[in-house]
């Protein structure tokens, strides 16, 4: 005689087993594998390094050579006249920390690579998941999907499978570009500590949960994989370009600042430097993780509720 719940740890292999297939996949393709360390490393080395926009800045490149100055006094004291190459090296003292000021003021950090290089995390899981559901393109087209949903594992678990794998490679190459960031000469703030990678990786996850299952639903309805890769490349520049990735919002014209402010990576983004690079602002991170989860919840059981629509045809 069965058991009532017998098939309970059936649904709990399913999702393990068809998340692990696709961890397989990723990782058997070492092509893939070596661009998604070698992309950060080209954005960091090569956009984060010539973006010395700290330099900008720099009293070097202001011209401080100062012309003679005179002062006119009546005729009976004479005049007074300092030269300018006395004037020019207190000018250019005064001038000498302007860069780390400027920067400061307006990235929050001394240095554009610090910012930009923890914006890249974001960059990252955008991508990845954006392209999580193109593989169950390729499960439609080969058959394999057909075949799961002839099994008696459960839908949930091929949905979520899917949004799982997102997450486990977003967190990877997360940790994989804040080590490299600190080879760079990341510098984080004196309230770091290992504690805020866990909600470093929380953030992210939350993220994944409800990006991945929006694609993941679009991806289902798409026939072929151009299909995909057309909405894809459609939403991810204006996602990325209108968020806090590489730029502050603050300093964006109004209407892309009213965009960015809506923008769910501008949050993670937010997230991932206060808990890093900025010294640590708990009611900002708080504020930012409420939107995070209010965003993962609503549009996870919006992709959740169209996959099962489609799935359970």
């Amino acid at each position: 005689m069965s058991k009532p719940n017998e098939h309970h740890p059936k649904k709990f292999h399913g999702l393990w087993a068809l998340t692990n297939r696709e961890l397989k996949k990723w990782l058997n393709e070492p092509v893939i594998l070596l661009m998604a360390v070698l992309q950060p490393v080209i954005w960091m080395g090569l956009f984060g390094k010539a973006m010395n926009l700290g330099n900008m800045f720099s009293s070097s490149n202001f011209n401080l050579n100062m012309p003679d100055i005179t002062f006119y006094y009546p005729p009976a004291s004479g005049n007074i006249t300092i030269p300018g190459s006395v004037l020019s090296p207190i000018f250019q003292n005064m001038f000498s920390n302007i860069g780390p000021t400027v920067m400061q003021k307006i990235f929050g950090v001394t240095d554009y690579f610090s910012y930009m290089s923890v914006g890249m995390i974001s960059f990252i899981v955008l991508f990845t998941t954006m392209f999580s559901g193109m593989s169950i393109v390729w499960d439609r087209r080969l058959g394999f999907l057909n075949k799961v949903l002839s099994t008696p594992v459960s839908r949930a678990a091929i949905i979520f499978s899917k949004v799982l794998n997102a997450s486990l490679r977003a967190m990877f190459q997360a940790t994989i570009i804040l080590i490299l960031a600190v080879v760079f000469g990341l510098q984080v703030s004196s309230t770091f500590t290992p504690l805020n990678i866990l909600l470093l990786y929380a953030a992210i996850f939350l993220l994944c949960l409800g990006l991945s299952s929006v694609f993941l639903a679009l991806a289902l309805r798409s026939t072929k994989w151009e299909t995909q890769m057309a909405i894809v490349n459609l939403i991810n520049l204006p996602l990325m370009f209108a968020s806090n990735t590489f730029f502050p919002i603050s300093q964006m014209p109004d209407w892309i600042q009213a965009i960015a402010r809506v923008n769910p990576i501008s949050y993670l983004t937010d997230a991932i430097r206060q808990l890093t690079v900025y010294q640590l602002d708990v009611s900002s991170l708080m504020f930012d993780f409420a939107f995070l989860g209010i965003f993962a919840v609503v549009f996870s059981i919006i992709g959740i509720l169209l996959s099962w629509k489609y799935l359970t045809k």
